[in-house]
């Protein structure tokens, strides 16, 4: 790449980010794509993104001091100053004087002198007197925050619901890189052929316990391999996978993936039925319903059919009692999946996940009369929010009392999530330190 131009894309996905609300994933994607970076200097690029907005609260917590005196900084100073300090800590395959200097020429090519000289004197601050410790914050809560660059409000809510320890773990396994997961189209390829035809091209993999279909990729890029462009496999975290798996799926029944896009799950389930019956897939936005149908294509799927529509209306389309399992992969606050999406935790505030929590309640009360009896409803959510799992399964129980939760999901579950941290009465909630995956609920409810 020309000189200074991968740190100047970087600075400028991070103020879309930062600043606009932009989705870091999906403008790192774009990016990559339409500069057509090396798998090199695209995973560069991708390591300053994501492990500046990662560590945000921290770095700004050793800039802080130096800028006491200063007028608010312009939002691209900020985040050149950001992500050049993550290079200096945490990239050691960088020099600290070439972080500096590329942050101090790239502050002249858009800004001024005074400018170029503050961005030189905080970095060289930051490079002679080293990290700041956390440990002189008096409140652990406040300490926690900063360390592991989570909103206070957001770590005072997790300890209120789980406990320092439990928020500990969750916090700090934020911080760390998320394995690579995929999931073999089983119609097409066995998982043990995948194995050997990935080995064969220098890609290594673990098997997942989650899913028998399940791989863990721990050397080489799987995106750039056939298998993956072909649709033979598909990408999906480790916890997502157990949606499918626990649906009590089998060939010729009649399925509704009520909020589909982008058609991970969706497609699991046409795996699951061996693509004999029908798989009815919704969302609210037709683009996302694209993708679904997209991807079925790729994977050879015939039996998903995906639409636009909002699945609380869907009374209005399908008669009671259509489907013999629904999935309700609800719309949530996402903070199960910081690991991939850091944005997340500074775009979201608290309120939004009651606003959220009404999308949920009323999507179980509008899909709920569409199971026949007898059916089978699985209710997920990629949150780790008590909000959003229990409380609203036990909510929508109280009032529905055709449903509980099925019994049997217990005993389906694969043996190493029985009975271990997490599991209530109203489903399963799995905290993404305890397997090294997403955070995750499930739980499976049959209609009486």
């Amino acid at each position: 790449m020309a000189k200074y131009q991968l740190r100047e894309s970087a600075l400028e996905l991070l103020t879309r980010i930062g600043e606009e609300g932009g989705y870091s994933h999906v403008l790192l994607d774009q990016e990559i794509s339409k500069r057509q970076l090396s798998s090199k200097d695209g995973a560069l690029l991708t390591e300053i993104v994501y492990g500046t907005l990662q560590n945000k609260l921290k770095i700004d917590y050793q800039i802080h001091s130096y800028l006491a005196k200063q007028k608010k900084l312009k939002p691209w100073v900020k985040w050149l100053l950001y992500m050049s300090v993550y290079q200096m800590l945490y990239l050691e395959r960088v020099p600290d004087h070439a972080v500096i200097h590329e942050a101090v020429e790239i502050s002249k090519i858009k800004g001024h002198k005074g400018i170029s000289s503050l961005v030189n004197g905080v970095l060289r601050n930051i490079q002679r007197n080293g990290v700041r410790s956390t440990e002189q914050i008096s409140d652990p809560i406040e300490q926690l925050s900063i360390e592991t660059s989570h909103p206070k409000w957001l770590v005072e809510r997790w300890v209120d619901q789980y406990g320092i320890e439990i928020t500990k773990g969750i916090c700090y396994q934020n911080l760390k890189h998320l394995p690579m997961s995929v999931r073999v189209q089983p119609i097409r390829i066995t998982r043990d052929t995948a194995i050997e035809e990935l080995k064969s091209r220098g890609i290594q993999t673990e098997i997942s316990r989650f899913s028998s279909q399940g791989l863990l990729i721990t050397e080489g890029n799987i995106l750039n391999d056939p298998l993956f462009k072909e649709g033979f496999i598909s990408v999906q975290d480790q916890s997502s996978m157990l949606v499918a798996e626990m649906m009590d799926l089998s060939p010729e029944l009649a399925v509704l993936d009520a909020c589909s896009a982008p058609g991970g799950k969706t497609t699991h389930i046409a795996e699951k039925i061996y693509d004999k019956g029908e798989v009815v897939a919704y969302d609210l936005h037709k683009k996302k319903a694209n993708l679904v149908n997209e991807k079925a294509i790729l994977l050879q799927l015939n039996s998903i059919q995906a639409a636009q529509a909002d699945s609380r209306n869907l009374g209005d389309i399908h008669e009671r009692e259509s489907f013999d399992r629904i999935l309700l992969d609800a719309p949530c606050s996402g903070l199960g999946v910081l690991r991939g999406k850091p944005d997340i935790k500074y775009h979201k505030q608290e309120q939004d996940i009651f606003n959220l929590r009404r999308i949920q309640d009323s999507l179980l009360t509008s899909v709920a009369p569409l199971l026949k009896k007898g059916g089978k409803m699985v209710y997920s959510t990629c949150t780790i929010d008590r909000h959003e799992n229990e409380e609203a399964i036990k909510q929508f129980l109280n009032q529905n009392d055709n449903f509980a939760v099925d019994p049997s999901f217990y005993d389906e579950l694969p043996g190493f999530l029985q009975n271990g941290r997490g599991m209530s009465e109203y489903g399963l909630q799995i905290f993404p330190q305890q397997w090294d995956t997403d955070g995750f609920f499930l739980t499976r409810l049959v209609k009486r």
